[in-house]
Protein backbone atom coordinates (compact mmCIF):
# COMPACT_ATOMS: atom_id res chain seq x y z
CA UNK A 1 0.00 0.00 0.00
CA UNK A 2 1.21 3.45 -1.12
CA UNK A 3 -0.14 5.94 1.34
CA UNK A 4 1.09 8.91 0.04
CA UNK A 5 -1.53 10.57 -2.27
CA UNK A 6 -0.87 11.85 -6.09
CA UNK A 7 -0.61 15.27 -6.71
CA UNK A 8 -3.90 14.99 -8.49
CA UNK A 9 -5.59 13.85 -4.88
CA UNK A 10 -3.36 17.03 -3.24
CA UNK A 11 -5.56 19.13 -5.86
CA UNK A 12 -8.71 18.45 -5.26
CA UNK A 13 -8.81 18.64 -1.91
CA UNK A 14 -6.99 22.16 -1.64
CA UNK A 15 -9.22 23.28 -4.44
CA UNK A 16 -12.08 22.61 -2.60
CA UNK A 17 -10.68 23.92 0.32
CA UNK A 18 -10.12 27.15 -1.20
CA UNK A 19 -13.67 27.40 -2.65
CA UNK A 20 -15.57 26.49 0.54
CA UNK A 21 -13.15 29.10 2.67
CA UNK A 22 -14.57 31.30 0.28
CA UNK A 23 -18.28 30.53 0.06
CA UNK A 24 -18.70 27.97 2.89
CA UNK A 25 -17.93 29.89 6.10
CA UNK A 26 -20.77 29.60 9.35
CA UNK A 27 -22.56 32.40 8.01
CA UNK A 28 -23.32 30.46 4.33
CA UNK A 29 -23.75 27.26 5.94
CA UNK A 30 -26.29 29.08 8.31
CA UNK A 31 -28.37 30.88 5.16
CA UNK A 32 -28.16 27.48 3.22
CA UNK A 33 -30.23 25.20 5.49
CA UNK A 34 -32.86 27.85 5.98
CA UNK A 35 -33.72 27.46 2.07
CA UNK A 36 -35.99 25.25 0.70
CA UNK A 37 -33.37 22.81 -0.55
CA UNK A 38 -31.54 22.57 2.73
CA UNK A 39 -28.44 23.84 0.63
CA UNK A 40 -26.91 26.36 -1.59
CA UNK A 41 -28.05 25.61 -5.07
CA UNK A 42 -25.34 28.15 -6.83
CA UNK A 43 -22.54 26.60 -4.35
CA UNK A 44 -23.43 23.17 -5.58
CA UNK A 45 -24.01 24.18 -8.98
CA UNK A 46 -20.24 25.38 -9.25
CA UNK A 47 -19.22 21.92 -7.00
CA UNK A 48 -20.59 20.03 -9.88
CA UNK A 49 -20.11 21.78 -12.88
CA UNK A 50 -16.47 23.34 -12.13
CA UNK A 51 -15.02 20.78 -9.74
CA UNK A 52 -17.43 17.45 -10.70
CA UNK A 53 -17.30 16.66 -7.13
CA UNK A 54 -20.60 13.97 -7.55
CA UNK A 55 -18.74 12.26 -11.04
CA UNK A 56 -15.69 11.82 -9.00
CA UNK A 57 -16.31 7.83 -9.00
CA UNK A 58 -18.56 7.90 -11.48
CA UNK A 59 -17.15 5.85 -14.49
CA UNK A 60 -16.20 7.80 -17.41
CA UNK A 61 -18.09 6.45 -19.76
CA UNK A 62 -21.06 8.08 -17.81
CA UNK A 63 -19.47 11.19 -18.05
CA UNK A 64 -17.57 10.94 -14.18
CA UNK A 65 -14.23 11.16 -13.63
CA UNK A 66 -13.38 7.69 -12.77
CA UNK A 67 -11.61 7.89 -9.96
CA UNK A 68 -11.72 5.96 -6.61
CA UNK A 69 -13.33 6.25 -3.63
CA UNK A 70 -9.97 7.70 -2.35
CA UNK A 71 -10.65 11.09 -4.06
CA UNK A 72 -14.08 10.87 -2.75
CA UNK A 73 -13.45 10.69 0.53
CA UNK A 74 -10.57 13.66 0.42
CA UNK A 75 -13.79 15.58 -0.80
CA UNK A 76 -16.04 14.32 1.73
CA UNK A 77 -13.60 15.23 4.33
CA UNK A 78 -13.35 18.75 3.15
CA UNK A 79 -17.28 19.37 2.41
CA UNK A 80 -17.20 17.61 6.71
CA UNK A 81 -14.50 20.19 7.55
CA UNK A 82 -16.97 22.95 6.59
CA UNK A 83 -20.16 21.01 7.42
CA UNK A 84 -21.33 22.15 4.09
CA UNK A 85 -24.66 21.00 3.74
CA UNK A 86 -25.31 19.54 0.67
CA UNK A 87 -26.58 16.25 -1.66
CA UNK A 88 -22.90 14.59 -2.39
CA UNK A 89 -23.47 12.11 0.51
CA UNK A 90 -26.80 11.04 -0.98
CA UNK A 91 -26.20 11.14 -4.49
CA UNK A 92 -22.98 10.17 -5.05
CA UNK A 93 -21.91 8.45 -1.97
CA UNK A 94 -24.98 6.29 -1.56
CA UNK A 95 -27.26 6.01 -5.02
CA UNK A 96 -24.80 6.41 -7.62
CA UNK A 97 -22.99 3.13 -6.75
CA UNK A 98 -26.54 1.18 -6.51
CA UNK A 99 -27.36 2.42 -9.56
CA UNK A 100 -23.89 1.51 -11.05
CA UNK A 101 -24.37 -2.21 -9.25
CA UNK A 102 -27.60 -2.95 -10.14
CA UNK A 103 -28.83 -1.13 -12.52
CA UNK A 104 -29.62 -2.37 -16.72
CA UNK A 105 -27.50 -0.75 -19.32
CA UNK A 106 -30.12 2.07 -19.89
CA UNK A 107 -30.91 2.70 -16.48
CA UNK A 108 -27.15 3.60 -15.96
CA UNK A 109 -26.85 5.29 -19.48
CA UNK A 110 -30.24 7.46 -18.73
CA UNK A 111 -29.02 7.95 -14.73
CA UNK A 112 -25.55 8.55 -13.95
CA UNK A 113 -24.59 10.82 -16.81
CA UNK A 114 -26.86 13.24 -15.19
CA UNK A 115 -25.78 12.32 -11.44
CA UNK A 116 -22.39 13.07 -12.85
CA UNK A 117 -22.96 16.89 -14.20
CA UNK A 118 -25.36 17.89 -11.04
CA UNK A 119 -28.46 18.01 -12.78
CA UNK A 120 -30.17 14.92 -10.84
CA UNK A 121 -29.31 14.41 -7.09
CA UNK A 122 -31.20 11.05 -5.64
CA UNK A 123 -31.53 10.00 -2.50
CA UNK A 124 -31.95 6.04 -0.69
CA UNK A 125 -35.21 5.39 1.17
CA UNK A 126 -35.54 2.60 3.14
CA UNK A 127 -38.65 1.34 5.42
CA UNK A 128 -38.07 2.00 9.64
CA UNK A 129 -35.54 4.57 9.10
CA UNK A 130 -32.68 2.29 9.85
CA UNK A 131 -30.09 3.48 7.65
CA UNK A 132 -26.96 1.68 9.28
CA UNK A 133 -29.24 -1.88 9.44
CA UNK A 134 -30.34 -1.18 5.54
CA UNK A 135 -26.50 -0.82 4.63
CA UNK A 136 -25.18 -4.06 6.88
CA UNK A 137 -22.97 -1.58 9.17
CA UNK A 138 -25.02 -2.38 12.57
CA UNK A 139 -26.57 -6.02 11.56
CA UNK A 140 -26.78 -8.15 8.56
CA UNK A 141 -28.87 -6.68 6.40
CA UNK A 142 -29.89 -10.27 4.81
CA UNK A 143 -32.22 -10.88 8.29
CA UNK A 144 -34.35 -8.21 6.80
CA UNK A 145 -35.93 -6.58 10.56
CA UNK A 146 -34.64 -3.70 9.02
CA UNK A 147 -37.52 -3.42 6.15
CA UNK A 148 -40.36 -4.87 7.59
CA UNK A 149 -41.91 -7.63 5.40
CA UNK A 150 -44.81 -10.12 5.14
CA UNK A 151 -47.69 -8.56 4.08
CA UNK A 152 -48.02 -5.78 6.39
CA UNK A 153 -45.12 -3.54 7.54
CA UNK A 154 -42.50 -1.33 5.43
CA UNK A 155 -42.94 -1.02 1.90
CA UNK A 156 -44.77 -3.21 -0.24
CA UNK A 157 -44.73 -3.63 -3.94
CA UNK A 158 -46.22 -4.99 -6.67
CA UNK A 159 -46.51 -5.66 -10.32
CA UNK A 160 -48.82 -2.46 -11.91
CA UNK A 161 -50.91 -5.16 -13.50
CA UNK A 162 -51.32 -3.34 -17.06
CA UNK A 163 -48.59 -5.77 -18.08
CA UNK A 164 -46.03 -2.58 -19.01
CA UNK A 165 -43.73 -4.28 -16.47
CA UNK A 166 -44.16 -1.12 -13.84
CA UNK A 167 -44.73 -1.48 -10.28
CA UNK A 168 -47.00 0.12 -7.78
CA UNK A 169 -45.47 1.10 -3.91
CA UNK A 170 -47.47 1.26 -0.80
CA UNK A 171 -45.68 2.41 2.41
CA UNK A 172 -43.94 4.78 3.99
CA UNK A 173 -39.81 5.44 5.05
CA UNK A 174 -38.32 8.07 7.44
CA UNK A 175 -35.55 10.25 8.40
CA UNK A 176 -34.35 10.39 4.16
CA UNK A 177 -31.38 12.09 3.95
CA UNK A 178 -32.09 14.61 1.52
CA UNK A 179 -35.31 13.11 0.59
CA UNK A 180 -37.46 15.99 0.38
CA UNK A 181 -35.79 17.58 -2.41
CA UNK A 182 -33.95 15.10 -4.34
CA UNK A 183 -34.65 14.25 -8.33
CA UNK A 184 -34.51 10.29 -7.52
CA UNK A 185 -35.63 8.02 -4.91
CA UNK A 186 -34.42 4.83 -4.91
CA UNK A 187 -36.71 3.02 -2.56
CA UNK A 188 -36.29 -0.06 -0.67
CA UNK A 189 -39.51 -2.52 -1.20
CA UNK A 190 -40.90 -6.11 -0.78
CA UNK A 191 -42.26 -7.62 -3.10
CA UNK A 192 -44.06 -11.01 -3.52
CA UNK A 193 -45.75 -10.68 -0.33
CA UNK A 194 -45.35 -13.39 2.36
CA UNK A 195 -44.90 -16.66 0.33
CA UNK A 196 -41.85 -15.14 -1.65
CA UNK A 197 -41.02 -12.06 0.20
CA UNK A 198 -37.60 -10.25 -0.79
CA UNK A 199 -36.71 -7.42 -0.91
CA UNK A 200 -35.88 -5.25 -4.30
CA UNK A 201 -34.93 -1.41 -5.09
CA UNK A 202 -36.75 0.34 -7.37
CA UNK A 203 -36.96 3.78 -8.71
CA UNK A 204 -39.51 6.29 -8.14
CA UNK A 205 -39.71 9.77 -9.78
CA UNK A 206 -39.84 12.90 -7.65
CA UNK A 207 -43.06 14.04 -9.72
CA UNK A 208 -44.82 10.33 -8.84
CA UNK A 209 -48.34 10.43 -8.41
CA UNK A 210 -48.98 9.32 -4.73
CA UNK A 211 -45.67 10.39 -3.40
CA UNK A 212 -45.58 12.59 -0.44
CA UNK A 213 -42.48 14.17 0.97
CA UNK A 214 -41.85 16.08 4.42
CA UNK A 215 -39.09 17.50 5.38
CA UNK A 216 -38.57 16.69 9.43
CA UNK A 217 -37.34 18.94 11.62
CA UNK A 218 -33.73 17.44 12.62
CA UNK A 219 -31.05 17.72 15.20
CA UNK A 220 -28.82 18.59 12.40
CA UNK A 221 -30.06 21.26 9.65
CA UNK A 222 -26.58 20.76 7.95
CA UNK A 223 -28.02 16.88 7.24
CA UNK A 224 -31.99 17.43 5.58
CA UNK A 225 -34.14 14.43 6.77
CA UNK A 226 -37.78 13.92 5.49
CA UNK A 227 -40.63 11.54 5.21
CA UNK A 228 -41.29 9.44 2.09
CA UNK A 229 -44.83 8.20 1.67
CA UNK A 230 -46.29 6.02 -1.16
CA UNK A 231 -49.86 5.61 -1.48
CA UNK A 232 -50.02 3.55 -5.00
CA UNK A 233 -47.08 5.44 -6.35
CA UNK A 234 -45.54 4.46 -9.88
CA UNK A 235 -41.82 2.77 -9.90
CA UNK A 236 -39.76 1.28 -11.99
CA UNK A 237 -37.20 -1.90 -10.49
CA UNK A 238 -33.51 -1.21 -10.34
CA UNK A 239 -32.47 -3.54 -12.50
CA UNK A 240 -34.03 -7.00 -13.39
CA UNK A 241 -36.13 -9.30 -11.02
CA UNK A 242 -33.65 -12.75 -11.68
CA UNK A 243 -32.27 -13.31 -8.13
CA UNK A 244 -30.44 -10.52 -8.02
CA UNK A 245 -28.43 -10.02 -4.43
CA UNK A 246 -29.97 -6.46 -3.54
CA UNK A 247 -28.86 -7.52 0.08
CA UNK A 248 -25.09 -8.17 -0.80
CA UNK A 249 -25.51 -4.64 -2.93
CA UNK A 250 -26.56 -2.62 -0.08
CA UNK A 251 -24.02 -4.37 2.21
CA UNK A 252 -20.81 -3.47 -0.52
CA UNK A 253 -22.23 -0.21 -0.61
CA UNK A 254 -22.47 0.46 2.84
CA UNK A 255 -18.87 -0.48 3.72
CA UNK A 256 -17.32 2.16 0.66
CA UNK A 257 -20.24 4.82 1.82
CA UNK A 258 -18.80 4.02 5.80
CA UNK A 259 -15.54 5.04 4.09
CA UNK A 260 -16.45 8.10 2.96
CA UNK A 261 -18.37 8.88 6.16
CA UNK A 262 -15.46 8.36 8.10
CA UNK A 263 -13.42 10.67 6.40
CA UNK A 264 -16.01 13.14 6.68
CA UNK A 265 -16.33 12.82 10.11
CA UNK A 266 -12.65 13.19 10.41
CA UNK A 267 -13.40 16.45 8.30
CA UNK A 268 -15.61 17.83 11.08
CA UNK A 269 -13.60 16.61 13.94
CA UNK A 270 -10.17 18.23 12.52
CA UNK A 271 -12.89 21.48 11.71
CA UNK A 272 -13.67 22.08 15.39
CA UNK A 273 -10.20 21.48 16.91
CA UNK A 274 -8.93 23.43 14.17
CA UNK A 275 -11.53 26.73 15.87
CA UNK A 276 -10.61 25.64 19.21
CA UNK A 277 -6.80 26.28 18.81
CA UNK A 278 -7.28 29.17 17.17
CA UNK A 279 -9.54 30.49 20.05
CA UNK A 280 -7.36 29.45 23.02
CA UNK A 281 -4.45 31.33 20.96
CA UNK A 282 -6.46 34.65 21.36
CA UNK A 283 -8.64 34.26 24.71
CA UNK A 284 -6.93 35.61 27.91
CA UNK A 285 -7.18 34.69 31.70
CA UNK A 286 -5.22 35.82 33.80
CA UNK A 287 -3.23 38.49 31.81
CA UNK A 288 -1.89 35.42 29.61
CA UNK A 289 -3.58 33.52 26.74
CA UNK A 290 -5.81 30.34 27.79
CA UNK A 291 -3.79 28.08 25.25
CA UNK A 292 -0.05 28.63 26.98
CA UNK A 293 -1.97 26.84 30.64
CA UNK A 294 0.14 23.26 30.44
CA UNK A 295 -3.88 21.65 31.35
CA UNK A 296 -4.85 22.94 28.08
CA UNK A 297 -2.46 22.25 26.20
CA UNK A 298 -2.19 18.14 27.25
CA UNK A 299 -6.39 18.14 26.32
CA UNK A 300 -5.58 19.81 22.82
CA UNK A 301 -2.89 17.22 22.30
CA UNK A 302 -5.04 14.46 23.37
CA UNK A 303 -7.67 15.22 20.83
CA UNK A 304 -5.19 16.08 17.79
CA UNK A 305 -3.83 12.66 18.38
CA UNK A 306 -7.49 11.32 18.40
CA UNK A 307 -8.21 12.74 15.04
CA UNK A 308 -4.80 11.95 13.11
CA UNK A 309 -5.72 8.14 14.52
CA UNK A 310 -9.44 8.41 13.29
CA UNK A 311 -7.87 10.04 9.93
CA UNK A 312 -5.00 7.27 9.28
CA UNK A 313 -8.41 4.66 9.92
CA UNK A 314 -10.41 6.51 7.03
CA UNK A 315 -7.77 6.77 4.72
CA UNK A 316 -6.66 3.32 5.03
CA UNK A 317 -10.56 2.32 4.41
CA UNK A 318 -10.73 4.66 1.45
CA UNK A 319 -8.16 2.33 0.20
CA UNK A 320 -9.64 -1.39 1.82
CA UNK A 321 -13.58 -0.45 2.31
CA UNK A 322 -13.78 -3.60 4.47
CA UNK A 323 -12.59 -1.47 7.13
CA UNK A 324 -15.13 0.73 6.68
CA UNK A 325 -17.37 0.08 9.83
CA UNK A 326 -14.28 0.13 12.00
CA UNK A 327 -13.19 3.72 10.22
CA UNK A 328 -16.17 4.85 10.66
CA UNK A 329 -17.04 4.11 14.46
CA UNK A 330 -13.61 5.45 15.09
CA UNK A 331 -14.60 8.65 13.15
CA UNK A 332 -17.97 9.06 14.81
CA UNK A 333 -16.35 8.70 17.98
CA UNK A 334 -13.48 11.34 17.57
CA UNK A 335 -16.25 13.74 16.11
CA UNK A 336 -18.05 13.40 19.27
CA UNK A 337 -15.51 13.77 22.07
CA UNK A 338 -13.47 16.92 19.87
CA UNK A 339 -17.06 18.60 19.39
CA UNK A 340 -17.51 18.41 23.03
CA UNK A 341 -14.27 19.44 24.25
CA UNK A 342 -14.38 22.30 21.74
CA UNK A 343 -17.59 23.97 23.89
CA UNK A 344 -15.64 23.42 26.67
CA UNK A 345 -12.39 24.82 25.88
CA UNK A 346 -14.70 27.76 24.61
CA UNK A 347 -16.13 28.39 28.16
CA UNK A 348 -19.34 30.21 27.89
CA UNK A 349 -19.44 31.52 24.10
CA UNK A 350 -19.23 27.82 22.95
CA UNK A 351 -22.80 27.13 25.02
CA UNK A 352 -24.71 30.23 23.04
CA UNK A 353 -26.51 29.69 19.45
CA UNK A 354 -24.43 32.43 17.95
CA UNK A 355 -21.82 29.96 17.76
CA UNK A 356 -20.52 27.91 15.41
CA UNK A 357 -19.43 25.29 18.34
CA UNK A 358 -22.82 23.75 18.54
CA UNK A 359 -23.00 22.66 15.04
CA UNK A 360 -20.34 20.33 15.21
CA UNK A 361 -22.25 19.00 18.18
CA UNK A 362 -25.44 18.38 16.45
CA UNK A 363 -23.48 17.32 13.53
CA UNK A 364 -21.42 14.67 15.52
CA UNK A 365 -24.72 13.16 17.09
CA UNK A 366 -26.93 13.40 14.27
CA UNK A 367 -24.61 11.06 12.05
CA UNK A 368 -24.03 8.47 15.18
CA UNK A 369 -27.96 7.98 15.15
CA UNK A 370 -28.05 8.01 11.40
CA UNK A 371 -24.95 5.86 11.27
CA UNK A 372 -24.55 4.03 14.14
CA UNK A 373 -24.29 4.05 17.04
CA UNK A 374 -20.31 3.34 17.38
CA UNK A 375 -20.94 0.34 19.87
CA UNK A 376 -23.03 -1.45 17.13
CA UNK A 377 -20.46 -0.56 14.63
CA UNK A 378 -17.91 -2.50 16.28
CA UNK A 379 -19.76 -5.09 17.64
CA UNK A 380 -21.11 -6.20 14.20
CA UNK A 381 -17.84 -5.40 13.03
CA UNK A 382 -16.50 -8.12 15.40
CA UNK A 383 -19.08 -10.58 14.96
CA UNK A 384 -18.44 -10.91 11.39
CA UNK A 385 -14.45 -11.22 12.12
CA UNK A 386 -15.19 -14.36 14.76
CA UNK A 387 -13.60 -12.39 17.14
CA UNK A 388 -15.81 -13.64 20.10
CA UNK A 389 -17.21 -17.23 18.97
CA UNK A 390 -16.47 -19.81 16.89
CA UNK A 391 -17.92 -19.02 13.02
CA UNK A 392 -20.36 -21.64 11.68
CA UNK A 393 -22.66 -21.14 8.77
CA UNK A 394 -25.35 -19.01 10.50
CA UNK A 395 -22.60 -16.87 11.82
CA UNK A 396 -20.75 -16.16 14.91
CA UNK A 397 -21.54 -17.97 18.01
CA UNK A 398 -20.81 -16.13 21.27
CA UNK A 399 -19.28 -17.52 24.06
CA UNK A 400 -17.25 -19.88 22.73
CA UNK A 401 -13.48 -19.28 22.46
CA UNK A 402 -11.81 -19.48 18.68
Amino acid sequence: MDAAFTAEQDEIRRTLRDLLTKHGGPGEVRAAVRTTEGRDPALWHRLAQELGLPGLAVAEEYGGAGCTATELALACEETGRALLPSPLLATAVLAAPLITALGTPEQRAELLPRIADGTLTAALAVPGGSMAAALGLTADNRAAAWAGGGRAGGIQAHPDGDGGGGWRLYGEADRVLDGHSAGLLLVAAHAGGYPRSRTLLFLVSAEAEGLARTRLTSMDETRPLARIELRDAPARLLGADDGTDVCGALADTGSRAAAVLAAEAVGAAAGALERTVAYVKEREQFGRAIGSFQAVKHRLADLYVRVEAARSAAYYAAWDPAAGPLALAQALEAARIVAGEAVQLHGGIGFTWEHEAHLYVKRAAADELLFGPVHRLRDHAAGRAGLFGAVTADGPVRGVAV
